[in-house]
């Protein structure tokens, strides 16, 4: 049985279903903190985990994500389970769980996607892109990126032509993460807060 983790009000329109990154599950402090701020009277917020990090949590013993077809699997069954008449359905999703959601939303309609930390590519593999979930993206499309992310920096993100649907915001020095550096005088929290203020504007105003 999948748990969830529910902030905001469970009566609103809108409902955002938050998936985690590959190597941490729902309850990191990542994901409490973007899924609090995000969560409001407007917006319920759904913070769940695919089955692999269901059995990591159960074992208590690592492994790796569950090839695509799976997680889109977990995916589905999970937008099936909170759809209903009247209801507005948003994915997100850290990393892993960014890709997923927009990959997802080639095939299936929902109202828009985030990404926070989107894996354009893996880490010292800047030729090996993950790109066909941003630049075919149908439904609207929320990237907030780090500005030092290695798996896609703004240096290499600058010179790529995103489509219409897909807005991509910078996060001031932020890792992949969105954590940035103490000499550059901002803060986690900052990019964080402001990280959680673009997605509810995305998903009110959309």
């Amino acid at each position: 049985m999948t748990e969830y983790r529910i902030d905001g009000n469970t009566q609103a329109k809108d409902y955002l279903l938050l998936a985690h990154g590959s190597g941490a599950g729902m309850d990191h402090p990542f994901m409490k903190t973007v899924a609090e701020a995000i969560a409001g009277e407007d917006l319920c917020v759904v913070r769940f985990e695919f089955p692999y990090m269901q059995t990591i949590r159960a074992t208590q013993k690592r492994r790796p994500p569950d090839r695509m077809p799976r997680l889109l699997e977990a995916m589905s069954a999970l937008v099936a389970e909170f759809s209903q008449p009247g209801r507005r359905i948003w994915l997100a999703g850290k990393s892993l769980g960014g890709r997923v959601s927009a990959t997802w939303a080639l095939e299936h309609e929902v109202h828009g996607v985030i990404a926070l930390g989107y894996p354009f590519h893996p880490v010292g593999k800047p030729d090996n892109w993950r790109l066909e979930p941003v630049l075919e993206a149908r439904q609207p499309m929320l990237i907030l990126q780090g500005e030092r992310d290695t798996f896609g920096n703004r240096s290499e993100l600058d010179g790529i032509n995103f489509p219409k649907p897909v807005t991509l915001t910078f996060l001031p020095d932020g890792d992949h993460g969105l954590k940035p550096r103490k000499a550059s005088g901002y803060s986690e929290a900052d990019n964080l807060a402001q990280a959680a203020k673009a997605c509810r504007e995305f998903i009110l105003r959309t």
